[in-house]
C-alpha cells in the first residue's frame, strides 16, 4: 500500500527527518557538513521556508522549519538532495575516504 500524503500547511512549523540510504552515513568529513549547511540556505531561501533550527546527525538531518507554500518543503527537499548528492557523487568523497571514516568504523 502506498504512503499517505504528508499535510503540509503553509505557515505552521513542521520537523522534518531525513535520514541516508539504508542509514548509511550522509556525512563523511567535517567539510561535508559545512556543504551541506550551504545548500540548505540556499534551497531553503529559494523555496519559501523559514529554518528554524537543524541537527546535522552522521546519518541523517532534523530540521524545524515553516513552509511559506504547500509545496515548499517538498521543492526544498528535492533542491538539496540534487546538490548534496552531485556533490557527493562528484569524488569530493573518494572511496578510500570513505572507507577509512571514523563514522563507518
Amino acid at each position: 500500500m502506498a504512503r499517505m500524503p504528508r499535510i503540509i500547511v503553509p505557515g505552521q512549523a513542521l520537523h522534518v527527518i531525513q535520514r541516508g540510504n539504508n542509514r548509511q552515513a550522509v556525512f563523511f568529513a567535517a567539510e561535508d557538513y559545512q556543504k551541506y549547511l550551504e545548500v540548505l540556505a540556499e534551497n531553503a531561501t529559494n523555496t519559501g521556508c523559514q529554518l528554524h533550527a537543524y541537527v546535522l546527525m552522521t546519518n541523517h538531518i532534523h530540521l524545524l522549519l515553516t513552509p511559506e507554500y504547500e509545496a515548499s518543503v517538498s521543492r526544498m527537499m528535492q533542491g538539496i538532495g540534487r546538490k548534496y548528492v552531485r556533490y557527493v557523487d562528484q569524488g569530493v568523497r573518494t572511496l578510500e575516504e570513505i572507507k577509512g571514516s571514523e563514522h563507518l568504523k
